[in-house]
């Protein structure tokens, strides 16, 4: 089987220090504001950053251990297929989180959204653009799981 070296370009800073302090089910919003600290040596791929409201964070499940092709998610009692959650047991513990971009000081990213560990290893940045319009997004077995608690995210706020 293949494999790819990476490595981070930076860390975050986040007042969770546990997986237990993270939101996590049906109408979660996170709201926590933290740093993304990116190492100096990648500090010029920042260069128009400013520009975008939301970004993409591509960051390692750095805790997690092991992984479980099927398990239950906190927001359903019944079984599910791991690419079908946003479970850390993975493959490979990639996360994926959109962020709100605050500010940009140097090599600083404060950010609004922050779903990660203290020290969580950010891979990758990416600016977050979607032409997808929300009657078109289908949420897979959440949709059942929302109806069911009283948690509509495709109702217009």
């Amino acid at each position: 089987m293949e494999e790819w070296t990476m490595r981070p370009i930076g860390h975050i800073r986040s007042s969770y220090s546990e997986t237990s302090q993270v939101p996590k089910g049906l109408g979660t919003k996170h709201t926590l504001e933290g740093i993304l600290e990116i190492l100096p040596e990648f500090g010029p791929g920042l260069q128009d950053i400013e520009g975008f409201s939301h970004l993409f964070l591509i960051w390692i499940f750095h805790e997690a251990q092991g992984y479980e092709l099927a398990g239950k998610p906190p927001t359903d009692d019944r079984p599910h297929g791991v690419f079908s959650t946003r479970s850390p047991r993975r493959p490979n513990a990639i996360g994926l989180t959109v962020v709100e971009l605050i500010k940009r000081e140097g090599c600083m990213l404060y950010l609004r959204g922050i779903d990660m560990l203290d020290g969580t290893p950010v891979l990758d940045i990416k600016p977050y653009m979607s032409s997808i319009p929300m009657e078109k997004l289908r949420r897979g077995w959440l949709e059942e799981a929302e109806k069911i608690s009283g948690t509509d995210h495709n109702k217009k706020l």
